[in-house]
């Protein structure tokens, strides 16, 4: 069975910049980490393996170069191969584009039996780039999934919670998944396969390696939605002294509470 793992380079806080033309986020690569819902989707997948002989595992992601720290973390964890996704003619891509890219590079990898996702990104929390995945190369979908119950040669059963009732499904291979975090507990990188993984060339695609490469189809260009305005959150804060006996306190309490409206 091969199993192809979608992970992202996030930012690592909150505090992140937006540039104010293009509406999208200035990411600083000193300052990432990998997108927690991804750590669940590799978990997942080295699960599926621990059951399945001749399992492979292969975690792909779309980003700078810089994003290759990720998929030296995936390798460290469990992950047998690993691949980047990075071209100038990527950047600013919306939810759709993104999806878009990642369809065209799992056809270019082909020869998969299941693709597996984490539900959404921090840096998006949209929970659409999965399932459009999955739409883009024709095959179906379960979403957030929180359990793997059985694995066969033809078909794989899951358990999908979903906002008012959970649900056991049955679905045949290939298909995708989204993976959210219900009762895995996503294992640490090992030293033994950093040293193992040492001497391993992260291979890296570009837009000339895909079989579309119209690049109307991909980043801001190949994005039908577009941000009308975009903005850091303003974050200060106002602090008030109230000073007093009880009385007097209470009292000034209760009309700065009653002022802004949370009694």
């Amino acid at each position: 069975m091969k199993i192809i793992t979608c992970i992202k380079q996030v930012p690592a806080s909150t505090k992140v910049d937006v540039d104010p033309k293009t509406g999208v986020l200035i990411r600083d690569s000193r300052n990432v980490k990998m997108n927690p819902y991804d750590l669940y989707a590799l978990e997942a997948s080295f699960k599926i393996k621990e059951k399945v002989n001749n399992c492979i595992i292969e975690a792909i992601t779309m980003g700078p170069p810089s994003a290759k720290k990720v998929l030296e973390e995936a390798l460290y964890m469990g992950s047998d191969e690993a691949m980047l996704l990075s071209d100038r003619a990527f950047a600013g891509a919306d939810v759709l584009a993104t999806a878009y890219s990642l369809s065209q590079l799992i056809r270019n990898i082909g020869d998969y039996e299941l693709i597996i996702c984490g539900k959404q990104t921090t840096d998006g929390d949209t929970a659409q780039v999965g399932p459009e995945i999955a739409e883009f190369l024709g095959i179906s979908h379960i979403p957030y999934v929180s359990r793997i119950i059985e694995v066969k040669e033809k078909y794989i059963v899951v358990r999908s919670d979903l906002e008012h009732h959970s649900e056991i499904i049955k679905i045949n291979l290939p298909c995708l998944l989204t993976i959210s975090e219900g009762d895995l507990v996503p294992r640490l990188p090992s030293y033994n396969r950093k040293i193992e993984f040492k001497d391993y060339k992260i291979k890296s695609l570009s837009l000339k390696d895909l079989q579309d490469q119209d690049k109307k189809h991909y980043g801001l260009e190949g994005s039908p939605t577009q941000v009308q305005e975009i903005f850091p959150p303003n974050k200060s804060r106002e602090s008030v002294r109230v000073t007093g006996n009880n009385k007097v306190v209470s009292l000034e309490l209760f009309k700065i509470l009653k002022e802004k409206k949370f009694i």
